[in-house]
């Protein structure tokens, strides 16, 4: 139901219900928070990738038949503990998660993809915000995350037709980082996940809790906030240390 290979500093996870169009059951979302606590507590991991099995779907979001046969299932879903909820066992997760959309993104996928800090999809990738279409409203961030991503405009006419948008217009929309080649997207991930993983664990935690929680307040307290934990970070840092990173910052550039 979920398969988590580790490679390097690197961990790949994989929703793993083809068959049902990796369809968040009740198992599956506990079994995701639980691989994903594990990875964070994890000191050979740096980098996390999320990904679904097969080339049709990322996910198709909750499992709307299993919630069929419980009568408080849509409301029980809508929980905020991140064993139910997905997408918050997502931002939980204090090192990168990067998103890999090989198929449609619906619904409740929809927004556990706005989880993640990255996104690379495949240009077969289709996403769509169908909670009107089955009648509710979503719990799980749409309603706030995704005007947050591509403006209030584009987040109104998505969410409020159900319609269907493509990997290109998500990338002209800013909705993710790159669209590749279905059969290049693990690998262009991957990359990216292992020139992350080349810098210290612990920095990458820092630098995403700085921008994830500066995003969430205002320019002023954000920058304030930057500027208090810039001094408790950098008081460690000595010029020494700077001086012996440069020769291979420089090679870094020269190379890309």
């Amino acid at each position: 139901m979920l398969l988590v290979e580790k490679s390097d500093a690197v961990a790949l996870v994989t929703l793993n219900r083809p068959e049902a169009m990796n369809a968040m059951s009740g198992e599956l979302r506990a079994q995701l928070w639980r691989s994903l606590q594990e990875l964070e507590a994890d000191p050979s991991v740096s980098v996390i990738i999320l990904t679904g099995a097969g080339d049709r779907a990322f996910t198709a979001g909750l499992d709307l038949k299993e919630l069929g046969g419980k009568p408080d299932g849509m409301v029980a879903a809508n929980s905020q503990d991140p064993a139910v909820n997905p997408a918050n066992a997502v931002l939980a997760c204090k090192k990168p998660v990067i998103g890999a959309i090989n198929g449609v993104c619906i619904a409740g996928g929809f927004e556990v993809a706005l989880a993640c800090d990255v996104l690379i999809c495949s240009s077969t990738a289709r996403f769509a915000d169908t909670h009107v279409r089955v009648g509710i409203t979503p719990g799980w961030g749409m309603s706030q995350r995704l005007a947050r991503v591509i403006g209030p405009l584009r987040a109104k006419e998505l969410s409020l037709s159900g319609n269907f948008l493509d990997a290109k217009t998500a990338y002209e929309w800013g909705l993710v980082n790159r669209v590749v080649a279905p059969e290049e997207l693990l690998p262009q991930a991957r990359k990216l996940a292992e020139d992350m993983a080349t810098v210290e664990v612990g920095l990458l935690i820092e630098y995403k809790g700085l921008i994830d929680d500066g995003f969430a307040s205002t320019l002023e307290a954000g920058l304030k906030m930057e500027h208090e934990r810039s001094l408790v970070w950098n008081a460690g840092v000595t010029p020494e240390m700077v001086d012996n990173r440069r020769a291979a910052i420089q090679a870094r550039g020269r190379s890309q």
